[in-house]
Parts: C-alpha cells; structure tokens; sequence
C-alpha cells in the first residue's frame, strides 16, 4: 500500500486540498499499477510560524 506524505503552509482553501489528495492519488495508481483504494495521502499543514526560509519564519516574511 502506497503511503504518500505531503507538508504544505497552512492557509490553502480546502478544495485545494481536496484536488491535491485526488492528483496525487490518481497518479500514485497509475504509476504504480495498483488501485486508488490502496493509496493513502497524508496532508499535514504547517503554520507560517513553523515554516522557515533563509532562516525567517514566513509568517515574518512580508507578502507571504
């Protein structure tokens, strides 16, 4: 059974999330050669206060 583990920042609406889930899937299937119904996706979503670029959290990034 395919595991995937996707970390994304927090704040994308969740028909976005839902669309990543249906992608990643139907790729992982074909891919693969096994059905959709044994893959998993896993999304977590990481505040912009624990998300770091260059050293900054990208919630003190402006226009982040």
């Amino acid at each position: 059974m395919p595991i995937v583990n996707i970390q994304i920042m927090q704040g994308r609406p969740e028909e976005k999330v839902k669309e990543v889930i249906q992608n990643v899937t139907e790729t992982v299937s074909v891919t693969l050669d096994v059905p959709k119904e044994r893959v998993r996706v896993i999304v977590s979503e990481v505040p912009k206060t624990h998300w770091g670029i260059g050293g900054t959290p990208v919630s003190d990034i402006p226009n982040r």
